[in-house]
């Protein structure tokens, strides 16, 4: 089963509430965590896995012979992306705004196109206690997200149970990051920004076809309108965390909310046991 997290916007929790749930099942599962927030990956803080293999991602990208091409402008025609250029005799290409989707290199009329890689992160991978984890990081500069996260989301282990951590937002990333979800867990707080964007999540989950439920973290603090909106949705609230100093504390120096105060262990076990139930009672229906 593959559960993914995520949240109209940042800061709710989502690390907080992956992590736990993986430390949380490690001795009852056969735990995966993904790391697939590429552009601010920070599972491992909590997580500490012993590095085990590093290896680097690469897309393809157009590679014009200036002796073969007759800059007839047919590259740059097809280029929904805009990464070709064509100025007189002169071909331009621009890495960082290819998409690979080789339409350039194909219709060629004289061949004068290849694909090279061009390296644009790297995936890193490692065991914490017992936890296979993976996480991508995006290098500085390179704007295309979703290459790393496809890469980090083929180790998902279908066998076991695969937990993965999005990037915060709808973007194209969360949407690539939590399709092929069993369940998305949608991390949201009870205040007007946390309220807007968690219609935003919503609306993306169901736009998928995905089964949710949400998680209300800082629970005590705000108003009770996002519990209003999700009643009114039928969406289940699967947990509330409180605001509570002593998760901030531990939480700020490393240390996962359920290591911290290991009372949480139940809650995240329940949380699993529910998400089970719905998901199979959803597979009998199909």
């Amino acid at each position: 089963m593959i559960i993914s997290v995520a949240s109209g916007k940042g800061g709710t929790g989502k690390t907080l509430v992956a992590t736990s749930l993986a430390l949380t099942l490690k001795d009852s599962e056969k735990v995966t965590l993904l790391d697939c927030d590429v552009e601010e990956p920070n599972d491992h803080i909590y997580m500490r896995p012993q590095q085990t293999g590093s290896r680097p991602v690469a897309v393809p990208v157009p590679h014009v012979d200036e002796s073969q091409c007759i800059c007839c402008g047919m590259c740059h025609d097809v280029c929904a992306f805009n990464a070709i250029a064509v100025l007189g005799k002169t071909v331009l290409v621009f890495n960082e705004l290819c998409h690979g989707c080789g339409a350039c290199t194909r219709l060629c009329p004289v061949g004068a196109i290849s694909e090279v890689p061009h390296e644009i992160g790297v995936v890193e991978e490692g065991d914490s206690d017992g936890i296979r984890f993976f996480d991508g990081v995006l290098t500085i500069g390179q704007p295309m997200a979703p290459p790393i996260i496809r890469e980090v989301k083929k180790h998902a282990d279908p066998d076991g149970l695969t937990i993965i951590d999005a990037s915060p937002g709808t973007s194209c990333p969360v949407v690539e990051a939590i399709r092929e979800s069993d369940f998305c867990v949608l991390v949201t707080e009870p205040t007007p920004f946390g309220l807007s964007d968690l219609r935003l999540a919503v609306e993306t989950v169901r736009e998928l076809g995905l089964s949710h439920g949400a998680i209300i973290n800082r629970s005590n603090v705000g108003d009770n309108k996002t519990e209003e909106y999700l009643r009114e949705e039928g969406i289940p609230v699967l947990m509330r965390i409180p605001l509570d100093e002593r998760i901030a504390r531990d939480y700020s120096r490393g240390v996962p909310l359920v290591e911290a105060l290991p009372e949480y262990r139940q809650p995240f076990m329940d949380m699993y046991k529910a998400i089970t139930e719905m998901v199979n009672a959803r597979s009998s229906r199909t």
